[in-house]
């Protein structure tokens, strides 16, 4: 049985509402929702399928879902608008905003290779717990105080949940505002969207209810018997704080717990319409607002870290800037000037500054490699437009 697509797609975008109810087949327990901005006008707003298979719960067309690292593009974001307002500096070392990261050999480290996930802190050397992860001050400590995997200057590794913590950290630092409180002040409110770092307690039974494709399980499940110290690995799980799918059928990020704490390497919580109105914002006023300007746009959207990471893995290979993940072969976008962010599972939001475009793609069945979801409705857009 399909699911119900509802919502409506403007005209020259029917090929996009046909990927997008595609993605459903076979797919019973599948909830998702697509919005695409142009020119700050909504042209594409579609959702179906189920927010909650435990209850029946159908998907609305702003439910909230837990969108994984496309958290980082938002929190990039918030580091640009530092940047532009010449608040933060790409180039100077982490050390002249958080002058305890300089520890254990940091002290070179800059803003922008953090941020560009070569700051040798991809993975906690010592296990932290599901109590750690919810405490701010005891994660950035840990970090701070941490010798770095691989010496600077060598190569990157995805930063899966630390990049977050950091780059939080620097933000903190220089607004004296929280990244959750700072991203709904500068982005969130302004915006008038469902989105949050810090999911608060009246917002919980809205979000939708995550599960995990058998493909990704068995992915992960293969993972964990690689012999110790299995440093990707240990990027997403932390140790002892998440299950390596990051969620459970009652664990992870399907917790409040969780969701309300400040984890914005992946705990951003977000519509589909929140994310497509934020890029949108980045690259043309939208509502009113434009979060960031074409020189800044350029200068942290240079390639920063390509290619293998330090510790190896199969193509295809993520490209970065500072933050923002770039066009390349592991997540096409609609050409080489685009920048966002995916996450974990199929989640997908990025802005187009040629097309002046925003796009928010989220859902609750996540998906492996396996995932062609995302990458046939922008493919079907990159025809349309």
């Amino acid at each position: 049985m399909s699911a119900t697509i509802l919502g409506s797609a403007e005209r020259g975008y029917e090929a996009v509402a046909e990927a997008f109810a595609k993605a459903f087949d076979g797919r019973p327990a599948m909830g998702a929702a697509l919005h695409i901005v142009r020119d700050g006008h909504t042209v594409v707003d579609l959702w179906g399928g189920v927010a909650d298979a435990r209850t029946g719960r159908l998907w609305g067309q702003y439910t909230p879902s837990v969108v994984f690292s496309c958290t980082k593009g938002l929190v990039s974001i918030l580091a640009a608008r530092l940047v532009q307002e010449g608040r933060l500096d790409y180039t100077v070392p982490v050390s002249q905003y958080w002058p305890e990261f300089a520890a254990a050999g940091k002290a070179a480290v800059t803003v922008g290779q953090a941020l560009a996930h070569q700051a040798g802190l991809s993975a906690p050397r010592a296990d932290l717990s599901e109590d750690d992860i919810v405490d701010w001050e005891r994660v950035t400590a840990a970090l701070a105080a941490q010798e770095p995997l691989w010496p600077l200057g060598t190569g990157y590794a995805y930063h899966a949940l630390t990049h977050g913590w950091i780059a939080g950290e620097i933000i903190r630092r220089v607004t004296g505002m929280s990244v959750g409180q700072y991203f709904s002040n500068l982005i969130a409110n302004p915006l008038g969207v469902d989105a949050w770092i810090g999911l608060p307690a009246a917002q919980a039974d809205r979000v939708a209810h995550l599960q995990v494709s058998p493909p990704l399980s068995a992915l992960w499940a293969d993972e964990a018997s690689k012999p110790a110290p299995n440093w990707p690995y240990k990027a997403m799980t932390l140790g002892n704080a998440l299950p390596a799918d990051l969620v459970s059928d009652n664990g992870g990020f399907n917790t409040q717990r969780i969701r309300a704490a400040e984890i914005p390497g992946a705990g951003g919580i977000a519509s589909a319409e929140a994310l497509a109105t934020i890029w949108s914002a980045t690259v043309v006023p939208t509502r009113g607002i434009k979060l960031l300007e074409p020189p800044v746009i350029a200068e942290a959207t240079k390639v920063q870290s390509e290619g293998a990471s330090v510790f190896g893995g199969e193509p295809p290979y993520s490209r970065w800037g500072y933050g923002f993940q770039l066009d390349s072969p592991a997540r096409r976008y609609l050409d080489d000037q685009c920048f966002g962010h995916d996450g974990a599972g199929g989640q997908v939001g990025f802005a187009d500054p040629r097309r002046r475009i925003g796009f928010g793609f989220v859902t609750n069945w996540m998906m492996g490699p396996e995932d062609q979801r995302a990458t046939e409705i922008i493919s079907a857009l990159r025809a349309s437009v």
